[in-house]
């Protein structure tokens, strides 16, 4: 049975012509190149990073959480 999100995503291609998304994707790339030229140099590599941390923080969350079930069990 076809999931909501599956059944709008079919509505979508049906309704809008293949050329206008096909557009619409190549205006979107096109506009986070165009960001990128904004963002200082090596901005990419340091959000980056700090995603990677964040979560690896939150993995060290989940594993004390579930070392304190384990204890309870």
């Amino acid at each position: 049975m076809p999931t909501p999100k599956n059944n709008g995503e079919k509505k979508f291609k049906r309704e809008i012509p293949q050329e206008t998304r096909e557009h619409y994707r190549k205006a979107r790339e096109e506009m986070r190149e165009a960001i990128k030229g904004f963002l200082p140099e090596g901005f990419l590599e340091h959000r980056r990073a700090a995603r990677k941390e964040m979560m690896l923080a939150m993995r060290s969350l989940l594993d004390a959480a579930i070392e304190k079930m384990e204890e309870k069990a």
